[in-house]
């Protein structure tokens, strides 16, 4: 088969293909390369590709170009480790997790017709599609459909890796279990979907209200839990009344109805020999306390 008849195949292929020489400039450039980049091959083809593509300029792609030129090796770049080599946009609605195309790219050897390695190739593959798959379903086993928060076992394993972490080093560490205040009567009175409503705009109000370091999740129910690392009972005193204090006065806005609810917060602190489990029951113990105390209040025991 002629070489031109190989390029022909080359150009339908739904793939990117890329040969470099050994000094790393472009020897060929399929036309899924050029359609994605904007870039002609006539323009690419005998300059470094760096002169494009500076940022593939690293010392790991130097250190792969030079195995492969030197050992006739095979380096693979992964999209969960690299994402992508090329910077191209995503082709399809599929990449709308992603700014960028996710890509699994493939280096190996060409050899002539004495078995010496004369070039290398590229081999671009786009997973955009895949990756937002796996993406979906991290995102369906993590985080809560409705509010859009982590749920109840994003916010167990980071319990455990938080509890681990702060008696290694004995580190303070808070948790305040949270339960929105006759959350029956809102859904009686104005439906599941002012209760949905509600949800919502305290899971948000908790997610502003706190540090980027800390972590909202919704428990279950109208119920929440935050972890808060790095502070003691009485620190956590005060992010429990503040937190209080702003769903108090959040004003939430149903079909011309204004929906006023309250919150009940129980506080636990880390102690010697607290696993995660005795952490959670002494906060939903406080919680309990607080509510049957009144509610819209704290308590911590």
């Amino acid at each position: 088969m002629k070489q031109s008849e190989f390029a022909q195949i080359f150009d339908t292929v739904n793939i990117g293909l890329v040969i470099l020489d050994k000094e790393i400039r472009v020897r060929y450039w399929n036309r899924w390369m050029s359609a994605r980049s904007g870039i002609p091959a006539d323009q690419i083809i005998g300059e470094p590709i760096f002169d494009f593509f500076p940022h593939l300029s690293t010392p790991s792609f130097n250190r792969n170009c030079k195995t492969v030129l030197s050992f006739g090796n095979f380096a693979f770049f992964s999209q969960k480790l690299h994402r992508f080599l090329f910077p191209f946009k995503p082709d399809s609605s599929f990449g709308y997790h992603f700014d960028l195309m996710q890509q699994s790219c493939t280096m190996g050897p060409l050899r002539g017709e004495d078995n010496s390695i004369s070039s290398l190739f590229l081999i671009v593959q786009d997973v955009t599609e895949l990756a937002t798959y796996e993406q979906k379903l991290i995102e369906m086993n993590t985080i809560d459909a409705l509010t859009g928060i982590a749920n109840r076992r994003s916010l167990e394993t980071r319990l455990k890796e938080e509890c681990d972490r702060h008696s290694r080093y004995s580190r303070s560490l808070s948790v305040l279990m949270i339960d929105i205040d006759f959350f029956k009567k809102v859904n009686d009175t104005h439906g599941h979907q002012g209760g949905d409503l509600v949800l919502k705009n305290v899971a948000s109000k908790a997610v502003s209200s706190i540090r980027k370091t800390d972590f909202v999740a919704r428990y279950g129910g109208e119920e929440f839990s935050c972890l808060l690392p790095e502070t003691d009972g009485i620190a956590a005193e005060i992010v429990a009344e503040n937190l209080r204090v702003q769903i108090e006065e959040l004003e939430n806005h149903f079909h011309n109805n204004l929906i006023k609810v309250t919150i009940s917060i129980g506080i636990s602190s880390l102690g010697p020999g607290d696993c995660p489990e005795t952490l959670l029951k002494r906060a939903d113990e406080a919680l309990y306390q607080a509510k049957r105390s009144g509610r819209n209040r704290f308590i911590r025991i």
